[in-house]
């Protein structure tokens, strides 16, 4: 039997090829747009890719399902409750899929939204399984959120009563030894404390999972509604398109270099320019109305948060980052990068923009408490709620990043603004965003949270 993980840690996603060497027969599972990784090995293992399921409807990225059928006349399957606008193979509670050998059985998992499976991989019909896939359903340390986009018109308490059941009367009867093989990792936001740890078992996650503990049902509602982060805008669309016929992300796709001159007709145009370097050298020196979302971080998702999927994006980046650059946009909808301009880690933009280069000041922990009491600031803070119930600064205004480009009339507007997250990263791009957005005055808090509170307990 061949079982691979393929892991991107940008959008802490997995996706999964299982084949059977006896026959050659082969699925994917929850694949990204970004396909050639899985035709590679299937050539490899000398498989042919016949089926691509789908766990559930993603909303955090856009899945490769249609690429995969262009590319290999797959079927596409989905669970029952499923609802698209092309056709798909609809997999039933229970249903086993014979690849030869390898079998693998349609277990339906609602909870995270309706028409959500797990696919339980055994490496013969009369066997006990050996993995679960679980997509969204059971993770490791967590369990799927309840509140994001779903099929029907239910409520947030509906769906996390039936993950209630699918957990315990489900996932949770299956054998110790079954490897747990989840869609997502640590840092995704379809829950809150997912583990770095990219596979486990059952019996580990029914010791050390916090959210599979013996408890009432009113009890898992609870935990699993309360303090999860905020979603992306994104979400909504991403879910809706692979719902839908959309264009395939061509594979060999690559975007071209810009003159300054096109750089600066695009500021003008208000086309939302990316700048993935650091914070510090954007910090440094960056062209006045571009919007800081760093590529060592969570570049797609951030990227999802400051532009409108659809929209026009310019990309500024170091000498080799662009087309992977563009390809992390690509893989959450964002398929309209128009082109890129390269800074080297020197900092030096080209002449023509020289006029165009500024400063992002930063605002230390000492300066902000003496701003603070002064009341000479309005402080944002741009964490999520789970974060924020664990401290806050007093005073702090709380609009989490995720939804601030659609929350810009709640920020009060009559002091200078600093805005904070934990570290410094996602705040340089709420900085950046709002200064993009026409807000003056704007700084960030060097060190975050962590470092104002660190300043406070030396105190």
């Amino acid at each position: 039997m061949i079982l691979e993980q393929y892991y991107i840690e940008c959008l802490s996603h997995a996706s999964y090829l299982i084949g059977d060497e006896s026959t050659g027969r082969a699925v994917v599972v929850d694949p990204r747009r970004d396909i050639t990784e899985y035709l590679a090995d299937a050539r490899k293992f000398n498989l042919t890719i016949e089926g691509v399921i789908n766990t559930h409807f993603h909303a955090d990225f856009v899945s490769g399902h249609l690429e995969l059928v262009d590319a290999t006349g797959a079927w596409i399957g989905f669970g029952e409750a499923a609802e698209t606008d092309y056709p798909i193979r609809r997999l039933a509670d229970g249903e086993r899929l014979s690849l030869g050998t390898v079998e693998l059985e349609i277990m339906s998992t609602p909870g995270h939204t309706w028409e959500s499976i797990s696919v339980l991989v055994r490496e013969r019909a009369d066997a006990e399984p050996v993995a679960v896939l679980t997509g969204d359903s059971l993770f490791i340390g967590d369990v799927g959120r309840p509140d994001l986009v779903n099929i029907g018109e239910s409520s947030t308490t509906d769906l996390a009563r039936a993950m209630y059941r699918t957990i315990h009367a489900k996932l949770l009867t299956l054998p110790d030894h079954v490897k747990v093989l989840p869609a997502h990792g640590a840092g995704s936001a379809c829950g809150k404390n997912l583990s770095a740890e990219l596979t486990s078992t059952i019996g580990e996650q029914r010791l050390t999972n916090p959210s599979v503990q013996p408890m009432s049902e009113d009890a898992f509602v609870e935990l699993i509604t309360d303090g999860q982060p905020a979603a992306p805008a994104y979400f909504a669309s991403d879910a809706a398109m692979n719902k839908r016929v959309h264009p395939l992300l061509r594979q060999d796709r690559t975007v071209p270099e810009m003159t300054p001159a096109q750089i600066r007709a695009a500021l003008a145009a208000d086309v939302r320019v990316l700048d993935a370097r650091s914070v510090e050298d954007f910090a440094a020196g960056h062209l006045r109305g571009s919007v800081n979302v760093g590529f060592d971080g969570r570049f797609a998702e951030t990227g999802g948060m400051v532009a409108e999927v659809g929209a026009q994006i310019v990309l500024i980046t170091y000498p080799g980052e662009e087309q992977q650059a563009a390809l992390r946009l690509a893989r959450i909808g964002s398929d309209n990068t128009v082109g890129y301009l390269n800074v080297g880690r020197d900092g030096h933009f080209p002449a023509e923009l020289a006029d165009l280069v500024q400063s992002a000041p930063r605002t230390t922990a000492a300066e902000l408490d003496d701003l603070l009491a002064r009341d000479a600031v309005t402080l944002i803070d741009i964490r999520n709620a789970g974060e924020r119930a664990s401290g806050a600064i007093p005073g702090s205004v709380h609009i989490p990043l995720a939804q601030l480009r659609v929350r810009m009339g709640d920020v009060p507007n009559g002091k200078p603004i600093v805005v904070h997250c934990a570290g410094g990263w996602r705040s340089s791009v709420a900085a950046s965003l709002l200064r993009a957005n026409g807000f003056q005055q704007v700084t960030d808090l060097l060190g975050g949270y962590d470092e104002w509170a660190t300043a406070r307990a030396m105190v």
